[in-house]
């Protein structure tokens, strides 16, 4: 341990010991635009270095969010390295490439030594990037990517493939990594395969080749899946690696480090979110300091995830399909989270689950919503809830909601599209919500609705059992002035 401590302290490394664990971070290119962190995991126990990278293209994300996760599991023997967020700069700006570079250089997977040439790297992030892995010794590199398609209905694609470079290691790991991520996908075209061989230039194959590494590119498909199901998927073959290394010491559901002073966050985004909800959250949790954010999804939710959280978000989009694709076990999960003392946001779609008047809904909140069915002369049956396309209504904050959200006394605009018109539902035994903002006009489609949405509660209050439940009608968390806003109410839905 004294050799691998010694490799760390040249990079800037801080060192803790926990639960047995050598844990160990610091920072690679420092003081360039490239600086990207990384972490060390040493469990005092003989057994293979497995050195993880995500973010090498930074239009692919899901690779990043995985490694970030991962990098917090615990290993009962040999050492785990992880560099979760290797291209910063692309990772901001959704790019693929080194944003700035020359087309020579933009592309940080092809800047690592090629098959019959020199033995270096090229560009200050692919010169740290080498130097620091080859100092690891690694007998594994796991690179985390996504491609645009899956492979077997797009074979231009990579996408839902492992790329291994030959090798014994990798023909018995390579199998056993694909049946644990295959074993939940149903369709065959979606299930993952084995290709090879990594790209000349690319860090896989560098390190197979150059490092004698056991070398594998792991790609998930972005194409249709919610980032929490392609992170989910590395962390998946990941897990049956370390399970086959025998370091895995728990599942791969673990998001979160095990002690943390920050406030855990959840958002929802598989089944019935629409795609702007989760990215317009992360910009509102990305500006909240000592707060942590994960994507989880359906299955996530069924599997028990939400014990690691303080906070849950469920987005807009469609409160019926977010409950469908829940299911039971997930809704029942929800219920119990927030009956534990759990937070939970509901934000449009998300107010509608969290409503009581639903055969399909959680009633955590004691509030229904404005959804009757009605025949409308020369129009037909129509439901009342619909309001149309997205448009900018009035709200004002109450007193209460002044303590919660934020001083401000002034009627303001927000961005509505069909959130729920809530009242009372009277539910006994579950307590009366609080209104901390009130619409101050209104949206109307159809005749039945004038009227019955100006003056009524935009935003409300409540608890369920333990824990406290924020429903929003409208979407504040699509415009950065209110950004603030939003940031209160989850501070709230906290722990007390």
């Amino acid at each position: 341990m004294q050799r691998v401590l010694g490799i760390l302290i040249s990079f800037g490394l801080s060192v803790v010991v926990w639960a047995g664990e050598t844990i160990s971070e610091g920072w690679l290119a420092e003081g360039t635009k490239w600086e990207t962190p990384f972490y060390v995991r040493v469990s005092g126990k003989d057994g293979p270095t497995v050195v993880i990278t995500g973010g090498i293209h930074g239009n692919e994300p899901a690779g990043a969010r995985a490694a970030e996760q991962i990098r917090h599991w615990s290993i009962t023997r040999g050492r785990l390295v992880v560099i979760p967020q290797a291209n910063i700069p692309g990772l901001r700006d959704g790019t693929r490439f080194l944003p700035g570079e020359p087309p020579s250089r933009r592309d940080l997977n092809r800047q690592f030594p090629k098959n019959k040439m020199a033995a270096e790297a090229h560009g200050v992030l692919g010169k740290a990037l080498w130097k620091f892995i080859g100092d690891q010794n690694p007998d594994w590199m796991i690179d985390l990517h996504e491609g645009h398609d899956f492979h077997q209905i797009n074979s231009k694609s990579v996408g839902s493939s492992i790329i291994d470079a030959k090798g014994k290691a990798a023909d018995v790991a390579v199998p056993k990594m694909l049946a644990a991520v295959n074993a939940t996908i149903a369709d065959p075209k979606k299930k993952l395969v084995r290709l090879r061989y990594p790209v000349d230039g690319s860090l896989a194959r560098a390190a197979h080749e150059r490092l004698g590494a056991a070398s594998m590119i792991l790609e998930t498909t972005f194409k249709s899946q919610p980032l929490s199901k392609r992170a989910r998927q590395h962390r998946l073959m990941v897990h049956a690696l370390f399970t086959h290394l025998q370091m895995a010491d728990g599942t791969s559901q673990v998001l979160l480090p095990a002690k943390t002073d920050a406030l855990r966050v959840a958002v929802y985004d598989a089944g019935g979110v629409g795609s702007n909800g989760p990215r317009e959250l992360d910009r509102v949790l990305r500006g909240m300091p000592a707060t942590m954010a994960r994507r989880v999804g359906a299955e996530d939710i069924r599997n028990g995830v939400l014990t690691q959280f303080d906070v849950a978000i469920f987005p807009g989009g469609s409160g019926s399909k977010q409950a469908a694709a829940l299911d039971a076990p997930g809704r029942k999960a929800v219920q119990a989270f927030v009956q534990r003392g759990g937070g939970y946001v509901g934000i449009c779609a998300g107010s509608y689950l969290a409503a009581a008047n639903y055969s399909w809904s959680l009633g955590i909140s004691n509030h229904k919503t404005f959804c009757e069915t009605i025949d409308l002369p020369d129009i037909g049956r129509k439901s009342m809830w619909y309001r149309g396309p997205s448009a900018t209504v009035k709200m004002e904050l109450t007193k209460a909601g002044r303590e919660i959200l934020g001083d401000r006394n002034d009627v303001f605009q927000v961005r509505y599209q069909n959130g729920p018109i809530m009242s009372p539902m009277g539910v006994k035994g579950l307590g009366a919500f609080r209104t901390l903002a009130i619409f101050r006009s209104e949206v109307v489609r159809y005749g039945p609705q004038k009227g019955t949405m100006v003056n009524t509660p935009a935003i409300i209050a409540g608890e369920y059992g333990k824990g406290r439940v924020l429903s929003i009608s409208p979407h504040p968390e699509s415009s950065a002035k209110l950004h603030a806003l939003v940031a209160n109410g989850i501070r709230w839905a906290g722990p007390r």
